[in-house]
């Protein structure tokens, strides 16, 4: 996420969860430390993992005072730690320098981005690193966070997986409810070629063969496998021949994704990588008056 995003797009999202946790004051912070005073505060990785947030975690600390410095710490080969480094338990990662009341306040909103991306990150590389070897590559979903989507589908990408559609206004896929609403899936494709511009693909969720066979014959770019047995997904393979891009989702996990990539998917997608990843373990510790 480069800097120009940053302050575009993601400051309003950042404001907005600050503002959640502290809507009048910090009561706590201002009763122990009534007057500005500078401090330092070391950010600590307590288990290892991939590391991905750092720059929103600063961010947190210069929306509410741009004097706060975040410096990262070097690694063994001297370079400073970064998004997608992987980090181990014990890892000294940043100190945070400036007014104490400022560390204090936005230490919980930093952390919980933080935490939260770091997870995802990690999760997403445990999985993407059973996909080498294959032309399988794995996307995510929608299945994010609301006003966190941003950040989370930011976090796949650091873990080694691929961004689907960023939201609605970003592709066309027709899933079962639309293609009620149509009709069929040949009404629904006809519609999305009429309607969407032609740089745009248009894909397709099919629960069965016979709704593979439609997509075909519709002239879908990219075919959906929703919740398919392994057998059924190996059929349906065979009946599209190439004609289409081929997604395989539906429940995907780390536990299953081998099996399902031996089938030589173009796509697996998992919503799993926004919605089910546990958060990496990372603190601030160690709070010490400078002045």
């Amino acid at each position: 996420m480069n800097q120009i995003t940053m302050q575009l797009v993601a400051d309003k999202y950042i404001k907005m969860a600050l503002e959640e946790d502290i809507n009048s004051e910090d009561v706590t912070t201002n009763a122990v430390m009534p007057e500005a005073k500078q401090g330092k505060v070391n950010l600590i990785c307590k288990e290892d993992g991939i590391i991905a947030g750092l720059g929103i975690f600063e961010r947190v600390f210069k929306i509410l005072d741009e004097k706060t410095d975040v410096s990262f710490m070097k690694k063994e080969n001297g370079e400073a730690f970064k998004d997608g480094d992987q980090v181990k338990k014990g890892d000294l990662l940043a100190v945070v320098s400036g007014d104490i009341r400022v560390l204090l306040s936005g230490e919980r909103t930093a952390l919980n981005y933080l935490q939260r991306l770091s997870g995802i990150a990690t999760y997403t590389h445990q999985v993407s690193s059973l996909l080498e070897g294959s032309k399988t590559k794995l996307l995510d979903t929608r299945k994010t966070t609301p006003c966190m989507r941003i950040f989370e589908k930011y976090a796949v990408k650091i873990g080694g997986g691929h961004n689907h559609r960023y939201n609605l206004s970003d592709g066309v896929l027709l899933k079962d409810n639309h293609i009620d609403a149509a009709g069929g899936v040949k009404e629904a494709v006809a519609a999305a070629k009429e309607y969407a511009p032609f740089v745009r693909k248009i894909e397709v969720e099919t629960e069965n063969l016979e709704m593979v066979k439609e997509a075909v014959e519709a002239g879908a770019d990219i075919i959906m496998l929703d919740n398919m047995t392994y057998e059924e997904m190996a059929e349906a393979i065979k009946v599209i021949d190439g004609r289409a891009e081929t997604e395989c989702s539906g429940n995907i996990t780390k536990e299953n994704i081998a099996t399902i990539t031996r089938l030589g998917v173009d796509y697996v997608s998992s919503g799993a990588l926004t919605h089910s990843a546990p958060i990496l373990d990372i603190s601030l510790k160690n709070l010490t008056v400078t002045e």
